[in-house]
Parts: C-alpha cells; sequence; structure tokens
C-alpha cells in the first residue's frame, strides 16, 4: 500500500494552533517539556496493545504501531538535534526523509512491544535532553535545511506538537 509522503511545512504550528490536534504552541511552558513527552510516551502503550495496531486503515495512512515506531525514531532525531543546537554555533539541520526511514526500518513489520519499549527509552532520553538545557541556552538556535530557523524553545514546543499530534492521528475521533 502507497503511503502519501508528508511534504507540508509544519513550522506554522509556532505562530497557530493546530485545527486538527488542538496543539498551542503559545501554551506550552519550556520546563514543562519533559513532564509532557514522558506522558505523550505513556499514551501510545495503550495503541500499541490494541488488537489492529499494525493494520493501516486505508491505503494511504500509516497503521499506529507505523505512527508508534515514527515517534520513536522523531525523540531519537530530535534528542541528537538538540545536543547539536547546544553543541554548534547555529548549526544547519540535515533534512530527514520519515517516509524513507518508515521503509527501509520496516516499521510496518516491526514488534510492538519493542517499539513501545523502545518509545518510552527515547522519549526519556529526549525529555531528560531538554530538562538539561540551561535557561540561559534556551535562544540558542538552529536552522533546518529549508531555512527554517529554531531557538531552543521553539524546538521544543515544535517536536512536542509533532508527538502530540501523532497521537491524536491514532486516536480517532
Amino acid at each position: 500500500m502507497a503511503i502519501t509522503p508528508d511534504i507540508a511545512d509544519w513550522t506554522w504550528v509556532l505562530e497557530r494552533p493546530c485545527p486538527d490536534c488542538g496543539f498551542r504552541a503559545a501554551d506550552v511552558e519550556f520546563d514543562d517539556l519533559p513532564r509532557l513527552i514522558r506522558a505523550n510516551a505513556a499514551a501510545w502503550v495503550p495503541v500499541l496493545s490494541r488488537a489492529d495496531a499494525a493494520v493501516r486503515p486505508n491505503d494511504h495512512t500509516r497503521s499506529p504501531l507505523e505512527y508508534t515506531a515514527h515517534v520513536r525514531d522523531v525523540c531519537l532525531l530530535f534528542a541528537e538535534r538538540l545536543q547539536r543546537l547546544l553543541d554548534e554555533e547555529d548549526p544547519l539541520l540535515a533534512n530527514w526523509d520519515q517516509d524513507a526511514t518508515a521503509i527501509a526500518e520496516r516499521y510496518d513489520l516491526q514488534a510492538p512491544e519493542k517499539v513501545g519499549r523502545e518509545l518510552k527509552a527515547a522519549a526519556a532520553s529526549v525529555a531528560d535532553a531538554f530538562a538539561a538545557v540551561p535557561e540561559d541556552a534556551r535562544q540558542r538556535t538552529a536552522r533546518r535545511s529549508d531555512g527554517a530557523s529554531f531557538t531552543a524553545e521553539t524546538f521544543g514546543a515544535y517536536f512536542l506538537h509533532d508527538i502530540v499530534h501523532h497521537l491524536h492521528d491514532v486516536a480517532g475521533d
């Protein structure tokens, strides 16, 4: 089944609420990121325990298992990128092809229990990384390959939206 690649520029969520998931970047306090990240990771446990966790709802939407594997990898990627933001002067962050990764890593065939454990560890790692950012480093910057610029604070809010939005994606309405 073919998945429609997500090529949207989601940086707009830093300026206005997301109409789909209700996320409001303006309401995110940097100090709350670790708690919110851990809470999000815990909310994926029941998603993975569904009988249909590995089933795609249609031919253009990933399964809950695939979404969870993506969120795990997003946590790992953002922990690495946050470290670069802190270690380097305005680093340029390379593009990440999430769709190619999903195919190459066979998200669709991964074991839900293992993905859940790995997500918990990855979320703890990125939560700890955000918790360790000193207040005087929160305005440090990084750039994405498409030119979007982030401070550590906006980077955290942008990341949080990603994982919150994906949980909304699998929750159904």
